[in-house]
This record gives structure tokens, sequence and C-alpha cells, in this order.
């Protein structure tokens, strides 16, 4: 696949040209309707002129969609997925030009979301088969595709079409504070006596039994919902507001995962848990009082935490979602990995792209926290097109559940526009107009356009491979300067 330099115009000329066609419109009916001449229209969907405000309002009621639909940063997010999925060498040698995703995704992004849908199927057909290989040749007996993958993927869809914000899910956590009385130090026994008074749910501790990896379970019949011992105070106050979410915000709940994003039921139950565990999260840090404490710690995410009684990968999560219309906060984007490098979680509210499909890049911190656990590291960040990001990563590990019990370690990495670094107590002492300091990081190896990179694991789709037996570089990959060597 062959691929020019990203433009970095809004192009909301090809938007407009779609909707017009979606419609059926010619340029003359629409110019009519606008109010305008269909010269001035042609010469909007070729980004040879703006897109006034009030055009664009009279246009957003016209095609009756909401103003966001203008914005290009999902646009921006689709078009790092197709590009990621075309990577793929089963896509080499289709020379498809990078003009050409654009035009697909600005005049027919349905079509450009189910590509990316049947890639994302192929993707993990192909990922099941090895693995069902893998255990046919270890003489194992279990059968069967392995989806798991693909809702997560599309829950990870869902969060991120909401950009991690929810409202409802906020104000309920506002009235529940109302509703139960929540003050503080005594939010673990309220809860208690909430569950008990508005939905006759008695809470018990749950004694741990070997082999048992239970943490909470609600039995519906006989109102009873049973917490493992093994969770500490503030995992145990989670795991009630979770169980209140499920109980008494069925509908909205049901409204969400209605979205045409999710495609399977095991899809729907994933985002259910998820925006239960979002809901949780609200209650144990109420928006405005989480948002004025990060601000006035510039987000210390660990005094946070003490703060709110809750750990460092739960205020990691928190601050993610500070996205309230004339509240926000720091944009920011999260990914969790684990030792052997494998994405659980990602969301990007910064505009950083993130791999979705194979690896990320090796040059971003968040690889090195495992070096040092516990440490928070720091890194400044330029990717490919210039764009610059500060970013911290630190490992978490989760709370003991006996002797025998392997560690769950993972390392959290959160990062934000260069120009809001300051914002952040970690960015002190840095000097952050220097461009020699700076890591060249990129999303992953098949995408990147860095040739020179000693980390590169991959060739490039924007360059051809070329090796030279005779000669070596400081990797397999990267480009070799015709320079000699002396004595």
């Amino acid at each position: 696949m062959r691929a020019e330099k990203r433009e970095k115009t809004t192009r909301l000329g090809a938007k407009v040209r779609g909707l017009r066609r979606r419609e059926s419109l010619s340029q003359t009916d629409l110019a009519e309707r606008l109010g305008i001449s269909p010269s001035y229209l042609n010469l909007i969907e070729n980004n040879h002129r703006p897109l006034p405000a009030p055009l664009l309002i009279r246009l957003a009621q016209l095609f009756g969609v909401e103003l966001s639909a203008f914005a290009d940063d999902e646009d921006g997010r689709l078009m790092t997925a197709l590009f990621e999925a075309l990577a793929d060498p089963l896509f080499e040698g289709q020379d498809v030009l990078s003009t050409e995703v654009r035009e697909l995704i600005t005049t027919s992004p349905a079509i450009a979301r189910a590509v990316l849908t049947l890639y994302r199927s192929y993707h993990q057909a192909r990922e099941s088969a090895e693995t069902l290989s893998a255990r046919l040749f270890e003489g194992e007996r279990q059968t069967g595709l392995d989806l798991s993958h693909v809702s997560s993927e599309e829950v990870g869809d869902l969060m991120q079409h909401h950009m991690n914000y929810f409202p409802e899910l906020e104000q309920a956590a506002e009235d529940l504070w109302r509703d139960a009385q929540l003050k503080g130090d005594d939010v673990y026994p309220r809860l208690i006596k909430h569950l008990k008074e508005a939905h006759g749910v008695k809470v018990r501790i749950a004694r741990s039994q070997k082999g048992e990896t239970t943490l909470r379970r609600f039995d519906p019949d006989k109102k009873v919902l049973a917490v493992s011992e093994l969770l500490p105070t503030r995992s145990r106050k989670m795991q009630l507001a979770c169980q209140i979410g499920l109980l008494s915000l069925r509908s909205v709940l049901d409204r969400l995962t209605a979205s045409p994003l999710l495609t399977t039921d095991d899809s729907r139950s994933l985002a259910r848990a998820a925006l239960a565990n979002y809901f949780a999260a609200a209650v144990l840090m109420p928006y405005d009082a989480f948002l004025q404490a990060a601000q006035e710690q510039r987000y210390d995410l660990d005094v946070i935490g003490r703060r709110f009684g809750v750990g460092f990968e739960q205020v990691a999560h928190r601050v993610t979602t500070l996205r309230k219309p004339r509240a926000e906060g720091v944009p920011f984007h999260m990914i969790r990995i684990d030792v052997a490098g494998n994405i659980s979680k990602r969301f990007s509210a910064s505009g950083i792209p993130m791999a979705r499909f194979s690896g990320a890049c090796p040059r971003w911190n968040i690889f090195a926290a495992f070096s040092t656990p516990g440490m928070v590291r720091i890194q400044l960040s330029r990717m490919p097109d210039g764009a610059a990001y500060f970013c911290i990563a630190r490992t978490v590990q989760a709370d003991s559940h006996g002797f025998h019990a392997h560690p769950r370690i993972h390392a959290i990495g959160l990062g934000c526009p260069v120009s809001r670094a300051r914002e952040l107590v970690y960015s002190d002492g840095l000097d952050l107009d220097n461009p020699d300091g700076f890591v060249p990081v990129g999303v992953t190896c098949r995408l990147c356009e860095r040739t020179d990179c000693e980390q590169r694991a991959f060739p490039s789709i924007r360059h051809p491979l070329r090796i030279d037996e005779n000669v070596r570089g400081v990797s397999l990959y990267a480009t070799v300067g015709a320079e000699t060597m002396e004595d």
C-alpha cells in the first residue's frame, strides 16, 4: 500500500459531499436549500472555501445529524485503523493509495467501518485457528473459536465513540450520593445500607476457598450479594457500587448497549459490565470533586487516589472520563498492557493513534515500566506526523489472593498533548521546548515511516524493502547509508 503525507487540514468538504450523496441530492438542489450558489457549494466540497458556522448549523439541521458528525476525530481513528489493517501482508501488492482510503472514509464511512469489521473478523479467525492448531498439536481436545477478543474490541469502540464520557451515568452517581446519603469515609457501610433499603439485597462477605476465583456473586432469587474476603475495602466498595448500577440502571444500560457498534450478545453483556464499572468509579470519585482534586494536585495520581480511597489504576481510568462540557480535564490517552505486551485496554482523547491489530511501538515508555516496578517513568514522544505528547507509565499489581496465587502485573500508560503537559506535576523540571528531548515513536512498525529505528521488527509499508546481504544496519529492515567504514 502506498501512502502520501497526511493532510492536516480539516476535510469538511468531503463530509458535506458524502451527506449530499447519501440523500441523492445534486449540488444545485443542496445549494438551493442552503441559500447559496452551486458554485460556492462546489468550492466548499472541494475544500477551496471554509465552511462558515451558520452554514454548518443549517447543514446539520437539514441532514438531521449532530454537529459532532462534522468532527474529524472519529474519522481520524477510523483512518488509522484502516491503515493498520491494510498494512497486513495480506494486502501486499494491492497498491492502495491513502487518498483513496480518505475518500472512502469521508464519503462512505459506513462502508469503511464494514471493511474494518470484516478485517477484524478475519484477524480474530486467524488467531483462533492458530490457537486451535497449537492445541491439537499439544494433544488437547478443546475446539471452537474464541470470540472474546472481538467482543472486547467492540466495547472499546463504544467507549471511544462516546469519548469515554457518559452523562447519564455521571448523573446517576450524583443521585446515589444524595439518595444513599454517602459521606467520605462512610461510603462502604452506607452502600451496604442502600442495597438493603432500596433493593432488598443483603451483603455478605464470602470465605475464600481453594481454587475460588469469584470476587462478586449476586443471587437475584435470594437477594444476596456475596463479596470475597480477599478484596480490600476499596475494591469491595467498587463491587457494591457496580452491583447497584446493574440493579438500578437497567433501562440506561439497555439503551447504551443497543448501539450498532455492539454486534453480539457477548459484546452487549461485556459492555453492560464495563458501563456498570464506569458508574461505580463515578460513585467513588464524584465528577466535580474529582476534577477539582485533579486540578489542585496537578494530576498527581497517587495523592488523588489516597484522597478518594482508590488505587492508581482506578484514578488513571477516571482522569480519562473528564469530558463534561465546560468542565473538562486534560485530554488523556490510556493504555494497559501485560508483561507479554498484550493490550487489554486502550482509549485516546489526546489524539494519539493506537495499534489495534498488531503490537505497539516498542519505544513507548510503557514497555520499559516493567523494568522499574512501581516507579513512574516519563517520556516526551513525537509521532511521525510531528504531533508531540507527554507520557507517563507505571506498573500496577493486583491485590494478592493468597500465597499460591500468581501475581497479576500490568503497566498503565497515560499521555496528553505536550501543550497540556505543564498541568501535570510529572512535567516539573523538564525542558518541553527542547526538540532533542523527544523520543521518536510510532504506531506500529508496518505503519511507521522511520527507517533508521534500531528496534524495527518489520519492514514499513511506506518504503520498499531492499536488503543487501553484504551490509547490516542497526536493524535488518533499517535503511543503510552509503557511508564507508574505516579501520
